[in-house]
Parts: structure tokens; C-alpha cells; sequence
């Protein structure tokens, strides 16, 4: 019988099973009244668990009536590990109400499920549950809050929580420097990375990933160079994960060739390291590049995923090749991705933007999942083809489904209402957009709603329209109004709107000036030129030629 036991308990502790074999371990343990055991029981909870069969694993939770601490907490994680996080809540209330206090492996299962939840509320309720059970000071406890806290980029709460330990460990350290990082407070995150480094803490690849995250453009990539060093100096530039957040890291520096080198020096890079760089060389405009190594991803064997296609063919979209776009809608379509909801969308773009309306509403026709990104490119597609018309009746379907109109839709409308003309349309949709879904007009809409007024000779309304907005008016607004009065030939509006212009850049004052010569006021040009070079003379060029003899 003790070998019976010994042999079980191993069986147990494997949980990497398949599904089948912990079905025949189940039947042995109800075969031998051992399924009422919680130490049995734990373990075959997290068998299934482990198994994807969260309905099994409830079911033995249910049917185990003396529970121990470990079976609670089991049953409350296989919920939260399969993102059920409203019955890993309700659990845990009910295990408060049972005769078993939660320890803190309980409340740091919760507190992570609130974080992977976004569920703010029910996080601090927690908390300070953890603190009335005087677990608030429990360094697992802690290290939970503080990764919760930082994920739902809450860092001065987390930070809070991180200074009330003793003696934070590593682990601790880099959730706090990995939250600011993350929501772009990267010199806060170096801050923390210095007091760390003087209480003698030796940084490891989670430390260098939650300080290059943080670094977002060109204008820190010093900060990043020097990150980029450490690595190297600390001997981590081999780990792959560093390697491909260093690849990121430049991508987004618009640094390409430093990028490059960096992915050529990693052994055996990912996926995520191989799309980190394609993305970087669409972010760059280097569209030759991104297809180059997208095509020797394919001659590696790896295979690309749905964001990474997208990518691809929001770039192909730029280059306006529709050739390229036929080669990677295949490939998606080979590979049974063309049905997902990111790639036909980006599929709609591509055709539309290449000037095949019919390719891109054949793809939107087959898609078995629409969302308003997809919606919103039909709507565009329309509205350049010159079809307002269909633009409309396609945004009617879209609300008939239920989805919910962005900025972008409306961008759109306004769009396709411009180059048909429609001026009424044009007005009562702008209206929709603030009054019934609460969405605030930015730039790009007035661009649109000016351009509208201004084509049908509207300068004033258009004017009067600017003038409702505060100070500084964006600088296209003021551009797409000049250009309308250019086309109208009201040079008086045209001037009004040139000084407005050239009142925030003075390099705008060429635009005034032409508007002078073109009524012929030469000395109204003599003079802003005069003001623009200080009074100064042009110097004439000079030419040198030496012979030879």
C-alpha cells in the first residue's frame, strides 16, 4: 500500500499530464476514497488546471467537503489563470466567509487577478483586506502590489507599498522600475535604478527590460546607448529577452542600423525580436528593408503572426505597391490568417489605398468578425472613391451592429463628405459627432470642415468657425483656410489669415508675401522681406573659374 501511495504521489506531482491521464488518476482516487483527502484533492485541482479543465476542477472543489488553505488557493488561481476572474472573486469572498483564513499566497493570487482584470476597485479592497489581516507588511503580499500597482500604472501607489519594506529584494526593485518604465517615466525608473545599485543590488535582465521599455524616441536614446552598454558590460546582452528589447529599443529610436546590429549579434532571435525590427523599419519609412527581412523571416521557417502581417501591410499601404500587398495577402490566406479581424483590415486599407476599391469591399465582405477599424477603412475607401453615399450607408451598418463610432469614423465621414460637396452632410455629422457621441473635435475634423465650407466659397462661415477656437490654432486649420481663399481669390481673407499664420512662424511670412505680389503690392513685399532679413541686402553670388595653362 505505501508503494500504492509513493507511486500516486509522484503521479501527482507531475502536472504536465495530459488531460486523459488525469482522468484515469481521478478514477483511482475515487476507486480508493482518497478524492475526499484536500491534499489529494489539491493536487488534482491543479491538474486540471494545468489541463485547461477548469469545469472538472471546480467539480472536485465542490465535492471535497474538508478544504485546507493550499485547495482554496488552488481552485481561486485555476480561475484567474483562465482570466474567469469575476468566480476567482466570488471564491475568495466566500472563503472569507468559511472557517479558513486566507494566508498571503491567497491575497497575492487575488491582488495579481485584479491587476490581469484592469479591476482597480476590487484591487484596493483587497489591499486593504491583506492590511486588516495583517499580511499588509508580508514581503508576498508586497511583491503583488507592487506589480499590480504598477501594471494598472498606479507607480506612486506601488511606490508606496515598495517603501514600506524592510529589505526589498530584486524582484521588488524591478516591478517598481518596470512600472515606471512602462507609462514613460523612464527618469524616474533611472532614479530608482540608482538607489538600487547603491544599496548594493546587482542588476539582472528584468532590471535592463524595465528601463528599455521606458525608452520611447530618439530625443533619450543616450539614456538607452548607455543601457545598451551595462548590458554588455554585465555580460546580459547575450539573454535573447534583452537582446530583443535593445532590437525595440532602437526600432523606436528610429536608430536602424544600431538596431541591426544588435539583432545580427543575437544567436537564434524570436519572433518578437525578428517583428521588433520590421516594425522599426516601417516606423523608419525604410519599406525596402521591412520587405526584405520580412520575406527571409518566411525563407527561416518562422512563421509570422497576425500583428506582424498587419504591420507589413500597413507599410505595403505607404508604398502604394498593390503588387507586394497580393504577395502578403497570399501568404496570410496559405496560412489561414486572412479570416482574423487585424489582418483584413489592414487587407481593406492596402487595396483602398492602392486605388482598388472593389479587392479591398471583397475582403470586407468575407470577414466573419468586423470591427470599427475595419468599418472605418470601408468608410475612407468610400468616401476617396468619391462614393458619400455608400460611406453613409456603410456607417448606418456599423451602428446597426453595435459598435461604437471613434474619431477616426468621423474623420472619415467628413472626408467623404468634402470630396462629394456635401456641405449639409457635412455640417449635421461634424454636430453627431460632439452632440450625440460625446467625441471632441480635433484638428483633423476642422481641417475637413473648412476645406468643406471653403470649396463651396463659404470663407466666412469657415473663418467665423476658427475663431470659435482657442488660441494657438493648429497651423493645418489656418493652411487648408489660406488655401481656399487662394482658390476663391479673396486675397483680403487671405492676408487675414496669412498674419495669423506668420504671427506663431515667421518662416509663414512667405506666404504672405506672395499673396502680396499677387495683388501687385511690391512695397507691402519690399517691406515684410525687409523684415524678415533684418534689412539686409542679398549678397550676389559669385562665380570662380581658373583656367589651366
Amino acid at each position: 500500500m505505501l508503494i500504492r501511495f509513493e507511486w500516486l504521489h509522484s503521479e501527482l506531482s507531475n502536472i504536465c499530464r495530459p488531460l486523459l491521464r488525469a482522468k484515469q488518476l481521478h478514477a483511482f482516487l475515487l476507486k480508493t476514497h482518497l478524492s475526499e483527502d484536500p491534499f489529494y484533492a489539491t493536487k488534482i485541482v491543479r491538474l486540471y488546471a494545468a489541463n485547461n479543465d477548469i469545469n472538472s476542477a471546480h467539480h472536485v472543489f465542490d465535492n471535497t467537503s474538508t478544504r485546507s488553505v493550499y485547495l482554496w488557493n488552488s481552485m481561486i488561481r485555476a480561475f484567474a489563470q483562465s482570466r474567469r476572474f469575476s468566480n476567482a472573486i466570488a471564491l475568495f469572498r466566500a472563503m472569507l466567509g468559511a472557517d479558513i483564513s486566507p494566508d498571503s499566497h491567497t491575497y497575492a493570487c487575488v491582488i495579481r487577478a485584479c491587476a490581469d482584470n484592469f479591476d482597480y476597485g476590487t484591487l484596493r479592497r483587497v489591499h486593504g483586506g491583506a492590511v486588516a489581516a495583517e499580511l499588509g507588511m508580508d514581503p508576498i503580499c508586497c511583491s503583488a502590489l507592487v506589480t499590480a500597482y504598477s501594471k494598472l500604472g498606479l507607480v506612486h501607489e506601488a511606490h508606496r507599498v515598495f517603501n514600506g519594506i524592510a529589505e526589498p529584494d530584486l524582484v521588488l526593485w524591478n516591478s517598481l522600475i518596470s512600472g515606471y518604465g512602462g507609462f514613460g517615466m523612464w527618469d524616474v525608473g533611472m532614479q530608482m535604478f540608482s538607489a538600487m545599485r547603491v544599496v548594493g543590488k546587482k542588476p539582472d535582465g528584468y532590471t535592463l527590460a524595465g528601463l528599455l521599455v521606458g525608452i520611447a524616441d530618439s530625443g533619450v536614446l543616450s539614456i538607452g546607448q548607455g543601457l545598451h552598454c551595462l548590458s554588455q558590460k554585465s555580460g546580459l546582452d547575450s539573454d535573447s529577452h534583452v537582446g530583443s528589447l535593445l532590437v525595440s529599443m532602437y526600432s523606436r529610436c528610429k536608430c536602424m542600423a544600431s538596431a541591426y546590429r544588435v539583432f545580427l549579434s543575437i544567436l537564434n532571435p524570436d519572433l518578437v525580436t525578428w517583428s521588433a525590427l520590421i516594425a522599426g523599419y516601417s516606423q523608419s519609412g525604410e519599406y525596402g528593408n521591412l520587405l526584405h527581412f520580412f520575406r527571409k523571416l518566411n525563407m527561416e521557417g518562422k512563421k509570422p503572426d497576425s500583428v506582424l502581417i498587419a504591420s507589413v501591410l500597413a507599410s505595403i499601404a505607404q508604398t502604394v505597391n498593390v503588387g507586394l500587398g497580393c504577395e502578403v495577402h497570399g501568404y496570410a490566406l496559405r496560412h489561414g490568417l486572412e479570416l482574423d479581424v487585424r489582418v483584413s483590415s489592414a487587407l481593406i486599407d492596402m487595396y483602398l489605398k492602392c486605388g482598388f476599391l472593389h479587392l479591398g469591399i471583397c475582403v470586407f465582405r468575407i470577414m466573419p468578425e468586423r470591427n470599427v477599424v475595419s468599418y472605418n477603412s470601408v468608410i475612407l475607401g468610400f468616401g476617396l472613391h468619391g462614393c458619400a453615399s455608400e460611406a453613409f450607408r456603410m456607417f448606418d451598418k456599423m451602428l446597426k451592429q453595435g459598435l461604437v463610432p471613434d474619431e477616426a469614423t468621423f474623420s472619415s465621414l467628413l472626408c467623404a463628405c468634402c470630396h462629394a460637396g456635401l456641405v449639409e452632410g457635412g455640417r449635421e455629422i461634424f454636430q453627431r459627432m460632439k452632440d450625440e457621441f460625446n467625441i471632441r473635435a480635433r484638428p483633423e475634423h476642422y481641417v475637413y470642415m473648412v476645406k468643406l465650407l471653403g470649396s463651396v466659397g463659404l470663407l466666412e462661415e469657415a473663418y467665423n468657425l476658427i475663431q470659435s477656437l482657442p488660441e494657438p490654432v493648429d497651423k493645418a486649420i489656418l493652411g487648408a483656410l489660406l488655401s481656399c481663399c487662394n482658390s476663391c481669390g479673396n486675397s483680403e481673407l487671405a492676408e487675414t489669415v496669412a498674419q495669423k499664420l506668420s504671427e506663431s512662424n515667421p518662416a509663414d511670412n512667405v506666404m504672405l508675401s506672395n499673396i502680396y505680389a499677387g495683388d501687385g503690392r511690391w512695397d507691402d513685399v519690399k517691406k515684410l522681406r525687409d523684415k524678415m532679413t533684418g534689412g539686409l541686402r542679398k549678397m550676389p553670388g559669385l562665380s570662380w573659374i581658373q583656367g589651366s595653362y
